[in-house]
């Protein structure tokens, strides 16, 4: 019987992880571009293609060793409310159904506006945008959704909290729904084979979050977590070990080294595909070692911390063995943890009947901690 269960679970997930048919594989490059406004760098790139790999590989190393400075940042003035209508910004095969369901709502909703402290070349990614789910409570909970997440993903969680006098910030990850430029139709600048756009990506969603945390802090929230799930899971362990404020962290689906994901989950096997001609997965592991969670545990702990772990038995996206070994390195640094197993996959995480289950957790864990 369990046999069977686990063979209709990867059925079931591989058609989910297969159903959207506009992923693009694109090239490999090394994004020299993207890194010379890094600290530590100031432009000071190599000219020789032959150094490039070895000089990123020992930026990474500097950067995992001075990581504060790498997500320092000068707080935004701007910080502003907005009351907009609520659009989906589906990038799915059925995003005209789906932007079309949401239009018929005729919804508004209130979101915090500021401009990135990180800035690209793409004006629309630099404005941050988090839909705000106001309490009069002291407690607020930063949401950070999936990869390619609509703007409406979470949004019912997000109310979910309210109830429990939770407040919550959904921030939109970079280059993510109102964030996304326009050339493209899925967040393929967050993930992908371009080495250092996808480091750069991920520190601007971590200096976005504390700049969240600064605007809740203002209006006299003092009691901060963070939710992240799947790629939003790897951001906010990083935001967390590089921010005491964050005392309460939900993880929904964990995983140790950013690499490793990318090259064996199934949702990514287009990106694997243009990086695989140029580069090997132990070479790509220590390129992006400083998005990696796996090296931040020394500094996650550094301050006392709640954690909840979430993560599927059956998941082909977020292998669970990497999930195992993110519980391991809790255990091992002696962090306060909770461990959640679901009996389903990666991608059937946000379906129905699990949908509710990982839901119960996440609730019922800041609910209690926060």
């Amino acid at each position: 019987m369990r046999k069977r269960y686990q063979q209709f679970m990867v059925d079931w997930e591989t058609r989910l992880t297969s159903r959207d048919t506009n992923r693009v594989v694109r090239p490999f490059d090394w994004g020299l571009d993207w890194m010379h406004r890094w600290p530590g760098v100031n432009g000071n790139c190599p000219t020789d293609l032959a150094l490039v790999e070895p000089f990123l590989r020992e930026l990474n190393q500097a950067i995992v060793r001075d990581s504060d400075s790498f997500f320092a940042y000068e707080i935004p003035r701007d910080f502003r409310l907005e009351r907009r209508k609520v659009e989906c910004f589906a990038t799915g095969i059925d995003k005209v159904e789906r932007n079309a369901r949401c239009a018929a709502r005729n919804e508004s909703g209130q979101f915090l506006r500021f401009t990135s402290a990180v800035r690209t070349p793409h004006p629309q990614n630099d404005q941050v945008n988090a839909r705000w789910f106001p309490t009069r409570s002291r407690r607020a909970v930063v949401v950070l959704p999936h990869w390619n997440a609509d703007a409406v993903a979470y949004n019912s969680l997000c109310k979910a909290l309210n109830l429990f006098g939770i407040a919550a910030l959904r921030m939109s990850l970079p280059y993510h729904d109102i964030r996304m430029p326009a050339e493209l139709e899925r967040a393929d600048y967050a993930v992908s084979a371009n080495v250092a756009r996808t480091i750069d990506a991920a520190r601007q969603a971590v200096i976005d979050v504390r700049c969240c945390l600064d605007w809740l802090q203002s209006h006299g929230y003092t009691q901060l977590g963070i939710l992240g799930t799947s790629l939003g899971s790897c951001y906010a362990f990083l935001a967390s070990a590089h921010d005491p404020r964050l005392r309460v962290n939900a993880f929904n689906h964990a995983s140790t080294y950013f690499a490793d994901v990318v090259w064996t989950g199934q949702s990514t096997r287009h990106i694997r595909e243009g990086l695989e001609p140029a580069i090997a997965l132990d070479r790509l592991r220590d390129l992006w070692m400083s998005i990696s969670p796996v090296a931040y545990f020394d500094k996650f702990q550094r301050h006392p911390k709640k954690s909840l772990v979430i993560y599927a038995e059956y998941d082909l996206t977020f292998l669970p063995e990497f999930s195992r070994q993110v519980v391991e390195n809790f255990r091992s640094h002696g962090l306060d943890h909770q461990v959640a197993v679901l009996p389903c996959g990666h991608y059937s995480t946000g379906e129905t009947p699990f949908k509710f289950l990982d839901g119960y957790h996440i609730t019922k864990f800041l609910a209690s901690k926060l």
